[in-house]
Order: C-alpha cells, then structure tokens, then sequence
C-alpha cells in the first residue's frame, strides 16, 4: 500500500501519515524513496493499537 492508501484506509490526512508513521511505528518500508506497506502489516499494528 502506499501512503495515499494508508491514509485513505485510516480515514488521516496524508500530511499525518508523512508526520506521523516513525512515531507511531506504523509499518512501512522503504522501496527506493518510497514507503510501502503491506496490508496485513497494517491491519496487524491497528489491532495492536486497541
């Protein structure tokens, strides 16, 4: 998924999801200059923020 995705599935703003993702450790990686994540990377740290 890409920021924009992320940002989307989280109802955020891709301004936080940019000024939030190390912070919040939500799960990206970085492919080139890009950050990437995997949906049940995502879906797994949502649960673990309950």
């Amino acid at each position: 998924m890409t920021v924009n995705d992320v940002a989307e599935y989280l109802s955020k703003p891709c301004s936080w999801v940019y000024g939030n993702w190390k912070r919040e450790l939500i799960p990206f990686r970085k492919v080139g200059q890009s950050l990437r994540c995997r949906r049940n990377d995502l879906e797994k740290w949502l649960d673990e923020q309950s």
